[in-house]
Order: structure tokens, then sequence, then C-alpha cells
């Protein structure tokens, strides 16, 4: 059987040769520090034709550096590193300041700690602390990360919740080229203004942080909005038909998370693995629960009883601070399925765990076969002179 071609503007601007790129998934609550998008998955897809991106939120320089010549050492293909942006994060301590907790949990305000304590006792959960790693605030900064990922020269940096225009020249410099993702029209033109190279419009039924708007009517908006700068989908694609749909919208590729969760190479444990498996087209429900953000996951009795409690959201940060030890108990209450499970709609599509190369391999031959045989075979369509 031949290879299938399909080629697009993405795959000359990324020296890639599929338009297909994995969303740079980072760390889960629950789940350890390292990303589900880890070197692993991010070197499989590279070197099955797509770009692979590290999730490396909340890394600091020695692992991401750590990370990133890992990926090196797994593929001479090109990649990319995710990081966040995000605008409302809590400001951390100074240092020298005088009143500085010993315990970063004391900054988390009493009314929402006994929020927390009550939803930890209606769930029969036992009364532990996750380790100090895990609520110790983080001391880099985003330029701290941008320094390492230019300074080993990776190809690509993606950027959520924020705009990358700081960066963008930094960047350029080193020959790389700067991915945005964005929920609204609004945050595209920011970002283009900015310098992105290029856009990814994520509409609601995307799995982890997403936004408002349903992503067959982001599409065209962020398309007219951007231009002519050039817009990648993502949010609810999982399969060729996804794939072919947003080319036939005029994007030049897409950005898929959820499809690539169940794959050999996903740093994520089995068992949630196969909950986004068993999990159908209504079992993932947007909730601030584990970020401060509004973030997509599998539906669970933990999300239920914090939405039932009514309680703000604290800002990124201390929201991750707030829950750390429910997570805790959790884990240590043989409770997996109370953790972070982030995935989109399109969980009800997926139903077994796959290598990885294989996933990207069947959506491009799928897409390919469409453009080729099914909508010549099934579609009419004239154009007047």
């Amino acid at each position: 059987m031949s290879k299938p071609v399909l080629r697009t503007l993405l795959c000359d601007l990324l020296d890639i040769e599929f338009p297909v790129v994995l969303a740079g998934m980072g760390p889960t609550v629950g789940g350890g520090q390292a990303g589900v998008a880890g070197p692993e998955l991010v070197a499989a897809v590279s070197n099955a034709g797509g770009l692979g991106v590290l999730g490396a939120a909340g890394f600091p320089p020695d692992r991401l550096e750590q990370a990133i010549a890992r990926i090196q050492d797994l593929t001479d293909r090109p990649f990319g590193v995710d990081i966040l942006l995000p605008s409302n994060v809590a400001p951390r301590p100074k240092r020298e300041q005088k009143d500085r907790p010993s315990d970063p949990r004391e900054l988390l305000p009493p009314e929402h700690r006994d929020a927390i304590g009550g939803i930890r006792e209606s769930l029969e959960l036992p009364d532990v602390q996750a380790p100090r790693a895990d609520v110790r605030t983080p001391r880099f900064t985003p330029k701290d990360q941008v320094d390492v990922i230019t300074g080993l020269q990776v190809p690509v940096l993606a950027t959520g919740l924020g705009n990358p225009a700081p960066y963008v020249d930094q960047v350029h410099e080193v020959g790389g080229k700067v991915i945005s993702l964005v929920g609204n029209v609004k945050n595209a033109k920011r970002v283009t203004d900015g310098g992105a190279d290029i856009v990814v419009a994520q509409g609601h039924e995307a799995g982890g942080h997403t936004g408002r708007i349903g992503t067959m009517a982001l599409l065209p908006q962020v398309l007219d909005a951007a231009a002519p700068t050039p817009v990648v989908a993502a949010g609810g694609i999982g399969d060729g038909r996804g794939l072919a749909a947003a080319l036939a919208m005029g994007c030049i590729g897409v950005w898929c998370g959820t499809a690539f969760i169940p794959t050999q190479e996903a740093n994520l444990d089995d068992f949630r693995k196969r909950r986004i498996l068993a999990a159908r087209d209504e079992d993932t429900r947007v909730t601030r629960l584990y970020s401060g953000k509004t973030m997509r996951n599998v539906a669970n009795e933990l999300i239920q009883a914090w939405e039932d409690s009514g309680t703000e959201a604290l800002p990124m940060g201390l929201q991750g601070l707030l829950i750390a030890d429910i997570a805790e108990a959790a884990k240590q209450g043989g409770r997996e399925d109370l953790l972070m499970n982030a995935a989109g709609q399109i969980s009800g599509l997926l139903d077994e765990i796959r290598p990885a190369a294989d996933v990207l391999h069947e959506m491009v031959a799928e897409a390919a076969n469409i453009f080729a045989n099914r909508l010549p075979a099934n579609v009419r369509a004239e154009v007047a002179a």
C-alpha cells in the first residue's frame, strides 16, 4: 500500500511530513511531575511525521533541560515545547518577606480550606497531606523556561493562556517558530499582533484548559481575524474526518491532544487512559477545580462535589495548593478516579490503547482518502465562470 500524501503550509513552515501537531499536554494533579506529552510521546509523533510538543508547564529549567535532551536522544526530527503564560496567577511571596509563611498552605483562605476539608470528609477520604514538594511554589519564570528552549535551539515554542509577544524575537533569533493557542477572536488578534507565527484556535470541545466557543463556530472567525497568519485547528479532532474538515475550513493543520492520550507512549497510568476509553460523548465536563482555569476532564464525584459546594476557584497556583492534599488523599484512599483526567469530547471515538504512530498515520490516511476519493464521489460542485 502506497504512503498517503497530505501536505500543507504547516509542513513547510515546520519541516514536518504531515500537518498534525501533538498538543503539549502537561503534568496532571496527582500524576507526578512529568507531562502527559513527555519525551517518548513527543519523539513518537515527530518520528511518525508530525510535530511532537513537550508539555512543560511547571517545569523548572533543570528538568526542562533534561526533558529536551531526552527528546533529542530519541529523534532528529523537529519538535516543540509548550509552556503556559497565565495572567491570573497568584503572586509568590518574596524570599525576604518577613511574614512569608513556612508552609505555602498558609496562603490559602480559611474558608477555602474548610470547604475542601468538607468535601474530603463527604467522600470519605483519609485526612493526609501531600508531600511538601507538591505544594512548593515555583521559583522560576516563563523567561527562565524560554531561555532554556532557545538556548537549546528547540525549533518551536508553543504557548497557552497568554501572549507570547515578549519572547517572539528571542525565538526568531535562533530560527524558531512561535505557536500560540487561543480560544476566542480577541486573543487571536492579540497573539497575531504580538508576532506569533501560527495561531491554534481551540474550541470548547477540547480537553484540558479550554474556552467557551465551539470549534466549528470559532475556526472561521479566527481565520478571518488572524489573516494572513496561518491557523491550526484544535478541539474535538481525533480522526481523519476532523483533520479533513479543518483543512477544508482553511486551516493548515490540526493540534490534537485527547487522541494521543490512550497511546503506549503517553506518560499517564493505564487506569486513567482506560477511563478516557470508557468515556462517551457526554462523560466530560469543564471545571475550575484542578487549576483555577476552566479545564475539561472526565467527570467524577470530586468535580461534582466541588461544583455543588459553590466555592469560587482561587487563582492558578493557589488552586493547585488548595487541592494538593485532597489529591493525595484520593491516591492513598484508592480513589484514582477522582484525580485530574483531562480529556475532550472526542473521547467517545476512542476504544483502544495503540502506538502513537498508528494514531497519526490512520488519521492522515483517512483524511487523504476523503480528499482523493470520498469527496469527489459524494459531492458535486461547480464554480461559475
